[in-house]
């Protein structure tokens, strides 16, 4: 584009050390600088950051910066600091001595950028601070966090719209790198955003193979998977900071230099960790899944997922850590039904009943991705609203080795008459767990409650287990046979138009062998491929 305005090419040098710009950086910041609110989903390693911090060099004032991780605003201020650039930040780490000199600072001018956290930030005393510093952009980095239905929702987000009323003249900016078309909304609505300038680059990161194993003594085929791959280092994320802190001292046990990275460590244990990572003198870091590491390594050759992500945005943020440098890296995720169960109890223990709801539905959408046949790349593009472009992307299991299918006319047929059955003798419907009951003959409270093993269908499923059943029935969802109500908690089932012909007419049905749930004999294959 025409480069009207600051120089932006010798600050990008002086700084930053590039010398072009990645696509979309320089529409962004050249709207900030003319006083455009914005609002940029960018995504993971595609230079968020930069659209804030280069405008924050181009004049006098301050560039005021939300984000919600202490450790990635310690990140990020002391790699500034680093490129000569004055940077600070203002959170609960810091020793009140500590405050206090960065306070003076900025009421003395000496910084350009000042990183904070939604509750710090929207504390009277902070406000009437900032109003004497000349804040001239602002900008909400992780602003999915402000929507219920991003896969990260911090309630004091919302506070954030009030900034409005305090700055009336001063430009916002919010960025995220994984947000739904539904959270886009949101994120524009709350922050009252007036008439953004939107850009929304591509979620293709074509560089990356993406792969679902079956999960089959974990610990062992992550194992292989490592010492398959001497000279690389990448990151495990585990579900619990227990299993962090274990797998991360098995590897070393077995010769595989690891450390575990999560909330619970002190601020300088996790700094330790991570700059041990970045000098590559330990070459996996095992982290939870719920905890942003802000790390910014362009070799991180492989990400496994060895516990299930409870969304397809941390999915995909997580995924997104790898081959930040271009270069071939491998996207690993280990399936089990056992984890979708963990899931749902931990989920099930939410008091909000929304906030449950929401969960629910951002899981099954996780399950549908990890159970699914199709293009792995194809099904993250579609969930976030982008075209794909060819059927067949070449770069995931399902498209390089596709899976095999079966004959699963009988099953379906069963399955999609339970579902009729069991609407014609109580007038409505259930979900997929009592579906499953049904089928396997299961004794309990809830089939006798609705009278369920007086149905015809009861029992009948006796060949496949309840995990396999489940299987089938969600295959039948992507399907299209039947439908699941996206805004119950439970999911109820009900047939389409499409799956009541197939009932009625008997048409025949081929299924895909679950990733969850192979057929006995066939081998279960591990991660060296």
């Amino acid at each position: 584009m025409e480069s009207s305005g600051p120089q932006l090419l010798p600050l990008l040098k002086q700084y930053f050390g590039f010398t072009s710009f990645r696509p979309l950086q320089e529409e962004i910041i050249r709207d900030a600088l003319a006083g455009k609110d914005v609002f940029a989903l960018l995504p993971t390693g595609g230079g968020k950051s930069l659209c804030f911090q280069l405008p924050a060099m181009t004049r006098e004032g301050l560039t005021v910066v939300v984000s919600p991780l202490i450790a990635l605003m310690k990140d990020q201020v002391d790699a500034l600091q680093a490129s000569g650039v004055p940077a600070t930040f203002l959170n609960s780490s810091l020793a009140a001595g500590e405050s206090r000199a960065r306070l003076r600072g900025l009421h003395q001018g000496q910084y350009r950028l000042l990183y904070a956290a939604p509750e710090r930030l929207m504390l009277s005393g902070c406000l009437s601070d900032l109003q004497r510093w000349g804040v001239n952009l602002l900008a909400v980095d992780e602003a999915h966090c402000i929507s219920e239905w991003g896969h990260d929702f911090r309630p004091e987000y919302r506070k954030l719209a009030e900034l409005r009323q305090f700055f009336p003249g001063v430009p916002m900016m919010a960025l995220t790198a994984t947000a739904t078309e539904r959270v886009r909304q949101d994120i524009v609505a709350l922050l009252k955003l007036r008439e953004p300038s939107c850009y929304v680059a591509s979620f293709n990161r074509p560089n990356l193979n993406y792969r679902v194993l079956a999960k089959n003594k974990p610990y062992r085929q992550l194992l292989e998977f490592l010492r398959d791959r001497p000279r690389q280092s990448g990151i495990v994320y585990c579900q619990s900071r227990k299993s962090t802190e274990s797998v991360a001292e098995r590897l070393s046990e077995d010769g595989v230099k690891a450390k575990p990275y999560h909330a619970g460590l002190t601020p300088s244990e996790r700094t330790q960790h991570q700059e041990l990572f970045l000098r590559d003198e330990v070459r996996v870091i095992c982290a939870t899944i719920a905890f942003g590491m802000g790390i910014n390594k362009p070799n991180v050759r492989f990400v496994v997922h060895y516990d299930l992500p409870k969304n397809i945005e941390g999915y995909y943020q997580e995924t997104g850590r790898a081959g930040r440098d271009g270069l071939p890296s491998e996207c690993v995720l280990l399936f089990s039904a056992g984890d979708v169960m963990k899931q749902t109890h931990f989920i099930d223990e939410k008091p909000n009943p929304k906030e449950r709801n929401i969960a629910h539905q951002q899981l099954r959408q996780m399950v549908h991705y990890a159970e699914s046949a199709g293009c792995r790349r194809g099904e993250l593009l579609e969930y976030f609203g982008e075209n794909r472009e060819h059927d067949n992307c070449g770069g995931c299991d399902n498209c390089l080795s596709p899976r095999d299918t079966y004959d699963g006319t009988l099953a379906a047929q069963k399955f999609l008459s339970c579902i009729y059955r069991v609407r014609q003798h109580n007038g409505f419907e259930f979900g997929l767990n009592q579906i499953v009951e049904v089928l396997t003959g299961a004794e309990t409270e809830g089939i006798r409650k609705w009278g369920h093993e007086k149905l015809s269908t009861y029992g009948i499923g006796g060949e496949h287990s309840r995990p396999e059943w489940k299987a089938i029935g969600r295959e039948l969802i992507r399907l299209g046979l039947v439908r699941q109500a996206a805004q119950d908690q439970f999911g109820v089932l009900g047939l389409t138009d499409e799956g009541l012909g197939v009932l009625k007419q008997r048409k025949p049905v081929m299924l895909t062998r679950p990733v969850s749930a192979p057929e006995p004999q066939v081998r279960r294959v591990g991660l060296v491929p």
